[in-house]
């Protein structure tokens, strides 16, 4: 049995239910990008907060610098292939109940549940609070206009989603800020939410873009990790 628990940012953002899951659990397996793992870090304080062991399986390699979308997503599905083979010696070797961490939910940009439906058929998946979800609390607004859709995509698509005519986004998966062209717009923009490394900034893109970046320092520097995301809306039609 695998439980895909989604955990918010943190021992904060776990929800009763997660909680009751992770007790049931008799180990928790995580993936390590290196030996000084930051986001590591806090899945373990997640562990030691509900009593279960943790098991860190080094990440294998991925190609971070693919050409072209078709170029990514081979690479990601060759990384997710080796996280198949990495978690299946695992759970073959220990057997039992164990759950997986998800930042944020399981069901926004985050791969565990295709990993995990490699290995068995038998699985659940609990939500956690989402990233989109804590910027607009942080911020005090609503995702939308009244009566208006929202468009959740990645920064790499960002800029061929606003061509096709996206006018209200949450941009996710992002690093260096590329919005020239966009400086009439709006944004709300988050860093590391819910963790005391916490930075927000909201203005209209042309007077903020420097503070954003800041800001993005900082919020690094203060926890040797970074994880961002932002709303970007157009101006209203005169």
């Amino acid at each position: 049995m695998i439980r895909i628990l989604g955990i918010g940012m943190g021992p904060q953002h776990v929800t009763p239910e997660v909680a009751e899951a992770l007790r049931g659990c008799d180990y928790v397996v995580a993936a390590a990008k290196s030996d000084d793992d930051p986001l590591l870090a806090v899945r373990r304080r997640v562990c030691e907060a509900y009593g279960v062991e943790l098991v860190v399986v080094p990440d294998p390699e991925r190609d971070r610098d693919p050409a072209g979308d078709a170029g990514y997503v081979t690479a990601v599905r060759d990384w997710h292939a080796a996280r198949v083979a990495a978690y299946r010696a695992v759970l073959e070797e220990r057997r039992g109940t164990a759950g997986f961490l998800v930042w944020g939910d399981p069901s926004l940009y985050d791969s565990t549940i295709r990993v995990v439906s490699q290995l068995t058929d038998d699985y659940d998946v609990l939500p956690g609070i989402s990233a989109p979800q804590l910027l607009a609390a942080r911020h005090r607004i609503v995702l939308h206009p009244v009566g208006q859709p929202i468009h959740v995509t990645t920064a790499r698509r960002l800029r061929d989603d606003v061509a096709t005519g996206q006018r209200n986004l949450v941009v996710m998966l992002g690093a260096d800020l590329e919005l020239d062209g966009l400086e009439d717009w709006s944004i709300w923009w988050g860093a590391n939410l819910g963790d005391p490394s916490e930075e927000l900034v909201a203005g209209r893109v042309t007077t903020v873009r420097v503070e954003i970046d800041e800001a993005r320092a900082r919020a690094k520097a203060a926890a040797g990790w970074v994880m961002d995301l932002y709303l970007l809306r157009a101006p209203e039609a005169a």
